[in-house]
């Protein structure tokens, strides 16, 4: 996945807020640069191989230091659509609620990374 400059990621994360905001459907390009910057971020956080989170269609990062996955399906995976992962990673929804909800996806012993969000951005 190539870098996205702060700017752009910052730029693209408004739009969706400000769409959500109004309770308009956030533009499909600035949603996939939103969340291809947030898992940038979330990468920065805590580089690794040990955890998989998956946002579908838009992207996917394995991140955590720990044992290293190399092939066929990771043991600890993390996945949700783009609009839970932005909520998630800005804070206005915690990952309790996102499991127990059903929003987000987590399997695998390694897979809670409530300590990596909200991201400090």
């Amino acid at each position: 996945m190539p870098k996205i400059a702060d700017a752009d990621g910052r730029a693209a994360l408004t739009a969706v807020s400000d769409a959500q905001s109004t309770g308009s459907t956030p533009a499909r390009t600035d949603l996939a640069l939103a969340v291809r910057w947030l898992l940038q971020q979330l990468d920065r956080s805590a580089p690794g191989n040990t955890v998989e989170v998956r946002v579908p269609p838009f992207g996917a990062i394995q991140f955590v230091e720990g044992p290293r996955h190399t092939r066929g399906t990771p043991p600890n995976v993390v996945e949700m659509d783009a609009l839970t992962f932005v909520a998630l990673t800005t804070g206005t929804l915690d990952w309790a609620t996102g499991v127990s909800s059903g929003v987000i996806r987590a399997s695998g012993i390694r897979s809670d990374i409530s300590a990596f969000v909200p991201l400090a951005l």
